[in-house]
């Protein structure tokens, strides 16, 4: 591949990705970006986690991590919950109030990409999706040998 088109594309699938996240910050009612969104994902999908596990998990600092924390602790989407046997484990855990942001977050991205792909037929929806799993297996392989 010629090194324009590469970067050519690279700077495209940027753009698609930072239009996407500009898009989705006008449409969501919340004061909430998209990290503290992947933190009540990683909650929900996961329960109780410690804040430094989340972070690695997430791909977060641990700076970063903890100021998300104390956002969504002071909105009420998380809370700490102390091990009442050693009292500096502190595991964060999503609330109810947390659990219905998080569904109106996925609610809204959802209506985005069908909006975002509906101008893709079948046939370009199949090799999108095929390049896309193809990267994805890429990446995690080499992680994984990392």
């Amino acid at each position: 591949m010629e090194q324009d088109q590469l970067f050519k594309m690279i700077h495209t699938v940027e753009a698609v990705t930072n239009e996407a996240i500009i898009d989705w910050n006008t449409r969501f009612p919340h004061r909430l970006g998209i990290s503290p969104i992947l933190t009540l994902g990683e909650l929900s999908r996961k329960g109780l986690q410690n804040q430094m596990k989340l972070a690695e998990t997430l791909g977060f600092t641990g700076g970063a991590m903890t100021n998300i924390a104390k956002k969504l602790i002071s909105l009420g989407l998380v809370e700490r919950i102390y091990n009442e046997q050693d009292r500096r484990q502190v595991l964060l855990q999503i609330t109810p109030a947390g659990t219905a942001v998080l569904t109106e977050a996925q609610a809204i991205g959802k209506q985005q990409y069908v909006e975002l792909f509906d101008c893709l037929d079948e046939t370009e929806i199949e090799l999108y999706l095929s390049i896309n799993e193809k990267l994805l297996h890429n990446i995690r392989s080499k992680r994984k040998k990392d």
